[in-house]
């Protein structure tokens, strides 16, 4: 596949670039500083564009099989950023009628989960509180997907940790799931590469977990 990343440096956009590469896709990067790019591959191709300006990145888009993306907040006064974002990428997708895109937004965004334990609820609620304003950028995120033409998928994960790809996780198409306490990087980028050509999660939110 021909698969573009938005958040290419990034914790989960470097992972999604790396296992693209890894599993014979051809990977454009988006990147504001290609310096911060540690991959290096002959079926990747590094761009450098303004996230402000859908007009920069329509030659990034075009014709792609998907676009994935990375971009998030990476501290409380960075809120705002991921929806700001998020729609320059869809005017540009919009523009060049490419369709599938997949985003990275959270866990508490999603619905509550059937069976939640006390202890889950409480951390729940404080870290929604303490982080108020990333996640109301997330849900404005998701907003502005479902107000888009895209066939989108968002992947909501829990507390995010630097571990090795294992490949093995929940997942929760369209819900949330118990006890999603946390989850590797390595293994997010895997669930949103795993999910690009699966009709079911189109339009969906898809919780993800250990």
């Amino acid at each position: 596949m021909k698969l573009t990343v938005f958040g290419a440096t990034g914790g989960i956009g470097g992972e999604i670039v790396r296992q693209a590469l890894e599993a014979g896709h051809d990977v454009t990067a988006v990147v504001r500083d290609p310096a911060r790019l540690t991959v290096a591959d002959d079926r990747l191709d590094v761009v450098r564009a303004d996230l402000s300006d859908p007009e920069s990145l329509r030659s990034a888009v075009v014709g792609r099989d998907a676009v994935l993306s990375g971009l998030g907040a990476r501290t409380r006064k960075d809120a705002g950023v991921t929806a700001r974002l998020t729609r320059t990428i869809l005017a540009a997708m919009e523009t060049e009628g490419t369709r599938r895109l997949l985003v990275v937004t959270a866990a508490p965004i999603g619905p509550l989960p059937a069976r939640e334990p006390l202890l889950d609820r409480t951390l729940r609620t404080l870290v929604s509180g303490l982080y108020k304003d990333v996640y109301a950028d997330l849900r404005e995120t998701e907003a502005e997907l479902a107000r888009s033409d895209t066939d989108w998928t968002v992947v909501r994960p829990p507390r995010l940790l630097n571990r090795p790809l294992t490949g093995r996780y929940r997942t929760a198409v369209g819900g949330s799931l118990d006890k999603a306490r946390m989850i590797g990087r390595a293994d997010v980028a895997h669930a949103m590469l795993a999910v690009i050509n699966d009709a079911g999660t189109v339009k969906q939110g898809v919780g993800v977990a250990y």
